[in-house]
């Protein structure tokens, strides 16, 4: 799999080429915010545009993209910039907490060292905790001049509505085959290969070249026939303790792309429009043992034990791949 480099990071990807002209459009009337909020599925590539959007405001020419020579582009390559403060969550941790939050407002009150911007992103914004939040409720309100805050959120819902408010949104959905098919062959050098991911990834690019690692394709494969041994009977618990725990955000994603395929097949019986088409025979079996509605409340649990986990609810990743799986099973050989 191909790593883009720096020249590359600095450019936005091809399926957000219109996207990128209307915020030069902006930028060259006068008209640019000074927060804007990019939000999207993971996958979609709100890094990669924010990156791209930081490279071109903290660049001393005057391109459409950063020229990737001055001084400013070398000090950003070289992975450090002194008007660029990156927030995110501390290493193992799943929240924003108010110390990072207050060096924020200690940042933005400096004069730029470059005579340039000076850029914040926090991402993912929504891993905030209230303290937080409130904390950047200032910064946003009363930035000083050229100061850009950029906020990448996943759920943007989960940030309050007066930091929302506060920034010029962008919702960034997925793309289609047509848009994104040519960068994904070059990627995983096969037509095939590039189609099958994007259908997997739900239309998401970046995603899709995750998926298509050895890892994920190896995690995939595993749950496949995880489930392949439940409809023969297979003990849930037992499954469980095979499944790696570390990855039960991953799991319970696999699972609600299944759950999603699953209920849409059972209701039209369309197999066109099926991510995981290979999943057929799984979906047979599955929509002729259990009822719809219970289908529907297998998603909603895992929706809500993915939702605890992006929250830092802590739930036992063990408990949890057990519960789901006992669910699963009773569903399959009822």
């Amino acid at each position: 799999m191909a790593l883009a480099s720096s020249t590359e990071l600095s450019a936005p990807l091809p399926w957000h080429a219109e996207l990128w002209q209307q915020l030069w459009q902006l930028e060259q009337s006068g008209r640019f915010p000074h927060a804007l909020l990019f939000s999207g599925p993971h996958g979609v590539g709100k890094q990669r545009l924010a990156d791209a959007l930081v490279a071109r405001t903290l660049c001393a020419g005057q391109g459409a993209v950063a020229c990737g020579e001055c001084h400013g582009c070398r000090m950003l390559a070289a992975g450090y910039h002194p008007d660029l403060l990156r927030i995110s969550p501390e290493d193992g941790k799943r929240q924003i907490r108010i110390d990072p939050v207050r060096e924020v407002n200690r940042f933005i009150s400096q004069t730029a060292q470059q005579s340039g911007y000076r850029v914040v992103v926090i991402s993912p914004a929504e891993a905030m905790n209230v303290a937080a939040s409130n904390a950047l409720l200032k910064s946003l309100e009363e930035p000083g001049a050229s100061t850009l805050f950029l906020l990448l959120a996943d759920v943007p819902s989960r940030l309050l509505p007066t930091i929302r408010s506060r920034c010029q949104q962008w919702s960034l959905a997925p793309v289609a085959f047509e848009h994104c098919g040519g960068w994904l062959r070059e990627q995983l050098h096969s037509d095939d290969e590039a189609r099958f991911w994007w259908q997997v990834a739900g239309g998401l690019p970046l995603l899709a070249l995750e998926l298509a690692d050895p890892a994920q394709r190896a995690l995939r494969q595993q749950l496949h026939d995880c489930f392949e041994q439940l409809v023969r009977g297979a003990e849930p618990v037992s499954e469980a303790a095979r499944l790696d725990r570390q990855a039960v955000d991953a799991i319970l994603w696999y699972g609600i792309a299944w759950l999603e395929d699953l209920i849409g097949f059972g209701m039209a019986g369309d197999e066109g429009s099926l991510k995981n088409p290979d999943l057929v025979p799984l979906y047979r079996q599955a929509v002729k043992n259990a009822r719809l509605q219970d289908w529907f409340r297998l998603l909603d649990y895992a929706l809500e034990q993915r939702r605890l986990l992006a929250v830092g609810g802590n739930p036992n990743p063990q408990l949890v791949l057990e519960a789901w799986l006992i669910r699963w099973s009773a569903l399959l050989r009822s």
